[in-house]
């Protein structure tokens, strides 16, 4: 599928992940900005039992504006299964109970190995807010008509910032993380690792193909058009990554997003073993059936009803109840997202 108007790189990133500077945001910070030793926490937005995470609201000591701190555990490494990981003679055991055969004891691993994955969004708003809060869910569906009269209007509008996947673009920012990037204005992406994943453990691989084009926000946007650029980033990704990681294609989940958390066209890789954030019915959609649908009607995707899961406080489903589309539950019990 190449031509000489859509060269790609394979790129090696390094291992470690680093906090970058924002050219374009006086507000940005660089990694040697924030010490979590001087975070000031507030509030617990969501202590995630099933996916071993928490997200805490709070400041930094010294410098305005809130931030979040998400905290979640690392996938063990099977490299770690071995005398020299988990059971050398650094790990010490704590036990709780001993009865006949069994035994449940505490482990605490030598801390090369104990590490837990943080991110840090600062300064945050009011959107990352209602995103990582624990909240109740609903299912919307979004005729062609809400699309037009409720949906787009909000999202133009009220929107995250795209300025940090503009940098990513243009080559200013996070160019040490791209795995794959394919130059082409019109069929190009980028491939980088997804905020979420380390980079590293193959069993939580996740990878975001970011589209060169400015002009497709969603899902909603696709049409005939856009196939030879929805084929390439597929048949390439697939490549780029098996010859990264060693996952091959069938061992993949690639899909979108909708709606998506931010309004730049992009497509999610993921491993096939990893339970990944947002891969159920109501938010994903498998990067092949767009395509079929795309084939048998080029316009499916502006004549679709689509659904979408959105939480209580987020500021698209206020809009949806105030047009009277959904109602909020009347129960203090909220639900993981």
């Amino acid at each position: 599928m190449s031509d000489g108007k859509c060269q790609s790189e394979l790129i090696e990133p390094p291992c470690a992940k680093k906090i970058k500077k924002d050219e374009q945001n006086d507000n940005s910070v660089t990694e040697t900005d924030l010490k979590l030793k001087d975070f000031i926490p507030s509030k617990i937005l969501n202590n995630n039992t099933n996916r071993k995470s928490v997200c805490v609201l709070g400041n930094f000591r010294n410098k305005s504006g809130v931030a979040l701190i998400i905290l979640e555990k690392n996938a063990f490494k099977e490299d770690h299964l071995d005398s020299k990981g988990y059971f050398s003679e650094d790990c010490e055991l704590a036990t709780f109970f001993q009865n006949d055969i069994y035994g449940n004891f505490e482990c605490f691993p030598k801390p090369e190995i104990n590490g837990v994955k943080t991110t840090i969004i600062y300064p945050a708003s009011d959107k990352h807010i209602a995103k990582f809060s624990k909240q109740q869910v609903h299912i919307i569906l979004e005729t062609p008509e809400c699309y037009n009269k409720l949906t787009l209007p909000h999202i133009e509008k009220e929107q995250f910032r795209l300025q940090w996947v503009y940098n990513i673009l243009e080559g200013k920012s996070e160019q040490d993380r791209i795995i794959h990037n394919n130059k082409c204005e019109k069929e190009g992406f980028v491939l980088v690792p997804d905020l979420k994943w380390d980079g590293i453990t193959k069993e939580t691989l996740y990878l975001l193909a970011i589209v060169r084009q400015r002009n497709i926000k969603s899902l909603r946007d696709l049409n005939e058009n856009h196939l030879p650029l929805l084929k390439r980033i597929r048949d390439e990704g697939k490549k780029a990554i098996f010859d990264k990681y060693k996952v091959i294609g069938s061992q993949l989940r690639i899909y979108l997003h909708y709606q998506p958390s931010f309004y730049h066209l992009h497509i999610h890789f993921t491993y096939l073993r990893h339970e990944a954030p947002g891969i159920y019915a109501e938010k994903s959609h498998l990067l092949d059936t767009v395509i079929d649908n795309i084939e048998i009607m080029g316009d499916y995707y502006q004549k679709a009803t689509l659904p979408f899961c959105k939480g209580e406080i987020d500021s698209l489903f206020n809009v949806y109840e105030t047009n009277g589309y959904v109602t909020k539950i009347q129960t203090d019990e909220l639900i993981d997202k």
